[in-house]
């Protein structure tokens, strides 16, 4: 069973670092494109990162650039972003997600986590 779990979610005051994780199991991922997503209640789910599989290929929004870093480990079948000064506007729900086809051009992810929430005070 293919599953993606996140943790490392929470409450941080604005300047704040924190650093999500995403285990994967169920096979290996170290040949899929891995993402983070997030999402607040009434918007659509946006992209955050994502990453290739030899952990070199890296893009970001532009609203995180240099704020944010995705990075993964093959060996323990893991991503992880970390996060720091943080802003309020950070706050949503952070989802990470796994893609290993393309479809009409772009990354197809075909598996998702549960979600963590982070949640940036003022």
């Amino acid at each position: 069973q293919v599953q993606l779990v996140e943790s490392g979610g929470g409450l941080v005051q604005a300047g704040g670092s924190l650093r999500l994780s995403c285990a994967a199991s169920g096979r290996s991922f170290s040949s899929d494109i891995m993402g983070w997503f997030r999402q607040t209640p009434g918007k659509e789910r946006e992209f955050v990162a994502r990453i290739g599989g030899t952990g070199i290929s890296t893009y970001y929004r532009d609203s995180v650039k240099d704020r944010f870093t995705i990075s993964r480990d093959n060996a323990k079948n893991t991503v992880y972003l970390q996060m720091n000064s943080l802003k309020p506007e950070d706050t949503a729900v952070y989802y990470c997600a796994a893609a290993n086809r393309v479809f009409r051009g772009e990354y197809a992810y075909d598996y998702w986590g549960q979600g963590t929430q982070v949640t940036v005070s003022s």
